[in-house]
Parts: C-alpha cells; sequence; structure tokens
C-alpha cells in the first residue's frame, strides 16, 4: 500500500471516528429530550385555542419523537461543528484555526434565530391565513401530527438558512468562497432564495415579502462578512510574503 492510500485511509478513519462522536452526541442529546419532552410539548401549544387531537397512540410517540429531534440536533450543532473543525484543522494554517474556531457558537446561536424567527414571526402569520380560509366554513380541527409536522416543515429550514453568514465566512476562510463567486451567483441565489420563500409560505404577498426580505439581507450580509474575510486574507499574504 503506498503512502497515498495510507493517507487516504487515515482521512477516512478520522472521518468515521468524527462521525461517530456526532452521532453518540446526538443519541444522548436525544435521551435528555425525551425526558421533558412533555415540557417542550406544553411550551409549543400554550398559545393553541384548544387542544389537538390525536388519532392513535402511535401518533403521540410520533409528535414527542420529533420534538425531541428538532431538540436535539440544536443541540449537537455546536458538537457537530466541533468534530468539522478538528478535522480539518490539521490542514489549517495557526491564524485560520483561531478565526475558524469562533465560528462554532455562532452556528448554535443562529439556528436558534432562525428557529426563533421561523416559530415566531412566519408560523402565526401563515397559521392565521390557512386557518382563515376556513372561517365560517368548515370545523377547524388540528390533529397533532399534523400541526406539528406543517410547524416543523416551516421552521425547520430557518435555522439552516440562518447558518449561512458563517458558513460563508468559514468557506472564505478556507480559500474556497470569495466575494466574486458571490457576485457572480447572485442572480441565481437571488432566485433559488425567491423559489424557497414561495414554496414554505402561503399563496399571498405579504407572507411572501416577510421570508423573502430576511433571507435576501442575509446573503448580503453573508457577501460583505464574505468581501470582509477574503480581504483580511489578501492582506496577511501579502504582509507574510513580504517578510519573506
Amino acid at each position: 500500500m503506498g503512502s497515498k492510500e495510507l493517507q487516504i485511509s487515515h482521512h477516512l478513519e478520522e472521518l468515521r471516528k468524527r462521525i461517530i462522536i456526532t452521532l453518540a452526541g446526538f443519541t444522548a442529546f436525544f435521551i435528555v429530550s425525551f425526558v421533558f419532552v412533555e415540557d417542550f410539548y406544553h411550551l409549543l401549544v400554550k398559545d393553541l385555542d384548544g387542544t389537538l387531537a390525536v388519532l392513535g397512540p402511535s401518533e403521540i410517540l410520533w409528535v414527542y419523537m420529533s420534538i425531541a429531534a428538532v431538540s436535539s440536533v440544536a443541540a449537537t450543532i455546536p458538537l457537530a461543528a466541533f468534530q468539522v473543525w478538528q478535522f480539518v484543522a490539521p490542514a489549517l494554517k495557526p491564524h485560520e484555526r483561531k478565526v475558524t474556531f469562533r465560528f462554532i457558537p455562532g452556528l448554535f446561536l443562529l439556528f436558534i434565530t432562525g428557529i426563533s424567527f421561523g416559530y415566531f414571526v412566519l408560523f402565526p402569520i401563515v397559521i392565521g391565513f390557512l386557518t382563515s380560509l376556513s372561517s365560517g366554513q368548515f370545523d377547524t380541527m388540528f390533529t397533532a401530527e399534523k400541526y406539528f409536522r406543517f410547524m416543523l416543515n416551516l421552521i425547520l429550514p430557518f435555522g439552516f438558512l440562518f447558518e449561512m453568514p458563517l458558513v460563508v465566512m468559514f468557506l472564505t476562510t478556507l480559500g474556497i468562497l470569495n466575494p466574486s463567486r458571490m457576485a457572480k451567483a447572485r442572480r441565481l441565489s437571488y432566485f433559488a432564495l425567491v423559489i424557497i420563500s414561495i414554496l414554505i409560505t402561503p399563496p399571498d404577498l405579504i407572507s411572501d415579502i416577510l421570508v423573502i426580505i430576511p433571507l435576501l439581507v442575509l446573503y448580503e450580509a453573508s457577501a460583505q462578512l464574505s468581501y470582509f474575510v477574503h480581504r483580511k486574507r489578501l492582506i496577511r499574504e501579502d504582509t507574510a510574503v513580504r517578510i519573506v
């Protein structure tokens, strides 16, 4: 076996180790979340008029497991980010290691911010619009599974979309991304974000605007951060060349 094959084997083994640690952490967080899942449930339905219906015992289990899983994903993000950082750290320069390590807490905070935006801002608007369609025409009754499935499908994407600025900063720090590439991809990115906004919101202009604007602001903030990080990277490289 050649040195190149040994190196690939070592990287694969290291990647496997990081994945196992992340999955173990998720499992531990899931168990803890499931212990307190009833408290989470009551917190999520405290503003709901009436109670949710269930069509069978398996539906209750699905709801509890879904809530516990989302809580576990949020708690696992810093651990997963740390494992990714440890995997790529050997290939980074000392200053790059320090800079990228600081991104880890931000990933968790931005995920929570995205979830909060989806739950406190977007979800009430969407659910209010949809229930208004049935006013005076239908008796509205929500089942627990459909209510939480709809909620999670709506708010969970925002947790990941709000990670955009730090992901862009991380990729720019590694030299994978730069402001020029983001500028060239602006139209396509805008189009993709608009499509995402339309797909996850009801068919009314106000809801679309409430989602599109934050996503476009996030993209532009990411582009500015990429420019700032890229400029610092060029200054640092230029200084290093002059010293040599």
